[in-house]
């Protein structure tokens, strides 16, 4: 049944930046689909969400991973490997935001969006790679922008981040889908969650923002379970390279 190619029972989904937001909300549409579920996170005390995929009878272990430092970050797939016994789905969901003028913009800064937002997406994928390729078979879905397309204002770190994503997903995609390991990205439009409270609080912005977009309102983080789900499953096995749009209609305007 068509059903069916849409069940992750038995299947291992780590994703990071599940704590909150988009994040979160996919982690939950993972465990509710089928999938056990490791939460690549800084914070092991931080159990809200871990609680919430138990309850669905699910097994979650966090995973500590600090995205800022390396040693970490190359560890994080082979800790859920043995921690889980496998990894099928690995969600590069995690990014920060910086946002400044272009000529004030601080080296620091961009240092840390660039390392957080594509160093570790790259590493994480090497790492997921190394695993899945010699097994033939896994999926990696990495989160993208409305800003892999376009360039966005005072967000230049931002922006040259998410466009690396979005041509390391296409990148990873021509050399692993003859192994039957699917590289596809999620691209979210404008999504109330706290990485958008400063747009959302101006109001002149934020009626821009809102104007353009054809579906007529910001998305939530809802909107992404069903997305997160058919690009872990089956019914995506001949989705390679792609960037799914998930923006209310934005990018067709």
């Amino acid at each position: 049944m068509t059903t069916s190619m849409f069940d992750l029972s038995g299947k291992t989904a780590a994703i990071s930046g599940a704590t909150r937001g988009i994040g979160r909300a996919m982690a939950l549409a993972l465990a509710e689909a089928g999938a056990d579920v490791a939460l690549l996170q800084r914070s092991a005390q931080q159990v809200e969400v871990k609680e919430e995929i138990e309850r669905l009878g699910r097994t979650c272990h966090i995973i500590p991973c600090d995205l800022e430092d390396a040693d970490q970050v190359k560890a994080a797939v082979p800790d859920v490997v043995e921690r889980f016994g496998s990894l099928d789905i690995l969600v590069n969901n995690a990014g920060i935001q910086r946002r400044s003028p272009s000529v004030d913009f601080l080296e620091e800064d961009w240092d840390s969006v660039l390392n957080v937002n594509l160093k570790t997406v790259w590493l994480l994928c090497q790492q997921a790679g190394r695993y899945m390729v010699p097994r033939q078979k896994g999926k990696i879905i990495n989160v993208a922008s409305l800003l892999s397309f376009q360039g966005g204002f005072t967000v230049p770190a931002y922006a040259a981040a998410k466009g690396g994503v979005a041509q390391l997903t296409k990148a990873l995609s021509n050399e692993w889908a003859k192994h039957h390991v699917n590289v596809n990205a999620i691209v979210p439009g404008y999504i109330a969650t706290e990485m958008n409270t400063a747009l959302m609080n101006d109001p002149v912005r934020s009626r821009q923002i809102l104007d353009r977009i054809p579906s007529g309102r910001w998305g939530i983080p809802d909107d992404f379970k069903g997305t997160v789900v058919y690009l872990a499953s089956d019914a995506s096995n001949y989705v390679n390279g792609h960037l799914l749009a998930v923006d209310g209609g934005w990018l067709g305007r």
